[in-house]
């Protein structure tokens, strides 16, 4: 692994860090800059089908609820980064009462990276108080 692709690493891992949080403490201002301005969200149903937001619908999304109290919960499984201009990160995230496992796509734009792709689907997870 070369030190640019080690320092791209560790940047995708932050902005996954920084994704969760924000959902957590449902910060749409940090959504409005990491999200590329055609991110796609896709929500796999379960029963073959799928909904998708855009950029500004996911934002009120965020920007529609209040915080969960307490401290964020949820774990990056894994992160990589391809040619140096795509990278993804799967994680799983708390929103109580329901947790979720996203796949993150981000894309290099300007030198700096960029959220476009969010993938995820609703898991089993422990009782949530919130």
């Amino acid at each position: 692994m070369t030190v640019a692709a080690a320092g791209d690493l560790e940047t995708i891992r932050a902005l996954a860090v920084a994704y969760c949080e924000g959902i957590h403490h449902s910060r749409p201002e940090i959504f409005e800059d990491m999200c590329h301005d055609r991110f796609l969200m896709t929500a796999v149903t379960g029963t073959g089908g799928a909904v998708f937001w855009d950029k500004a619908a996911y934002l009120e999304r965020v920007r529609g609820r209040a915080p969960f109290a307490g401290d964020p919960s949820y774990e990056i499984l894994d992160v990589d980064c391809a040619g140096g201009e795509t990278a993804r990160a799967h994680l799983w995230v708390d929103v109580p009462p329901r947790r979720f496992e996203d796949h993150l796509g981000f894309v290099r734009v300007d030198g700096g990276w960029k959220l476009m792709t969010k993938v995820f689907r609703t898991m089993d997870g422990p009782a949530l108080e919130g």
